[in-house]
């Protein structure tokens, strides 16, 4: 061992109850969830209750998170996309823009969750309102699971936007002017700049903030019960579900595995996609 590698092993000490701390409260829950998945409830291993996971429309659930996982990923970073844009330069009433972009993030999800719920009622709610305003006629925003899906995506998709915002204006803000100026100078239009100049130099930025909301995604949980309830289940509504009525938590355990594996390849995937090992 190197005299440097030594001088380092005292350090170690601080960070030391922050690890056991993680440990503890975050990987220790994990591997124990997944570890009594497998259990039934005499204490031996079994797989039924992944079995049983078939007979509660476990499809639908997986199904419905994906949706709204991505389509919400999709609306996030291109509204992030937009405003970082704006944000990037210099106009007057730039600090009242940048914020009030960012006031949504600083609202509970269970108030964000009740004003949409006031703004998509389907009798006397705003957006009907806006609707017959323009001539149009209302709509019944939980008559069908899309549309139940849709809500849920633009109400996570305003609180959660800043997030994506804050994550590309710092990498919009590091990509140098003199590549933008050396572009147009061969001729490049704004399309060819954006293309072949920025994407390729927010690739990690994007990744990041995709890794970071992604996970939160699978996890959102208040919002869609507050607006549409356990039905359309998402996975964790329908963890949720199976944990207040199923006869053994095991069963539950079982779906919020699943629900952990989904993160750990989209995950895998975001890092894979951002050029990272």
């Amino acid at each position: 061992m190197k005299s440097t590698d030594r001088r380092d092993i005292p350090y170690l000490f601080f960070v030391l109850p922050a690890i056991v701390y993680v440990g503890y409260f975050a990987f220790y829950p994990s591997f124990s969830g997944v570890y009594r998945s497998f259990l039934s409830p005499h204490g031996g291993f079994t797989l039924n209750n992944y079995n049983e996971l078939l007979y509660y429309n476990l499809g639908a659930a997986i199904l419905n998170t994906l949706i709204v996982s991505f389509g919400a990923l999709i609306i996030q970073l291109f509204l992030g996309l937009v405003v970082a844009s704006i944000l990037v330069w210099e106009f007057r009433g730039k600090k009242l823009f940048s914020t009030v972009t960012i006031i949504p993030m600083g609202i509970a999800t269970v108030v964000a969750a009740i004003a949409y719920s006031f703004i998509f009622e389907p009798r006397g709610g705003y957006a009907n309102t806006l609707l017959h305003a323009l001539g149009l006629g209302g709509i019944n925003w939980y008559s069908s699971t899309p549309l139940s899906l849709l809500v849920v995506m633009v109400a996570d998709s305003w609180k959660n936007t800043p997030i994506f915002t804050l994550i590309l204006l710092a990498g919009l803000s590091s990509i140098p002017r003199d590549l933008y100026h050396a572009a147009a100078l061969d001729g490049a239009g704004v399309f060819n700049r954006f293309v072949h100049v920025t994407l390729p130099n927010m690739r990690k930025f994007i990744a990041i903030a995709l890794i970071i909301r992604g996970v939160q995604e699978f996890n959102i949980f208040a919002l869609p019960l507050i607006l549409i309830g356990e039905h359309p289940p998402l996975l964790t509504t329908f963890v949720y579900d199976l944990y207040s009525t199923s006869p053994t938590v095991y069963i539950s355990l079982a779906a919020a595995t699943i629900l952990l594996a989904l993160m750990t390849v989209f995950i895998a995937l975001n890092i894979a996609m951002g050029g990272r090992r």
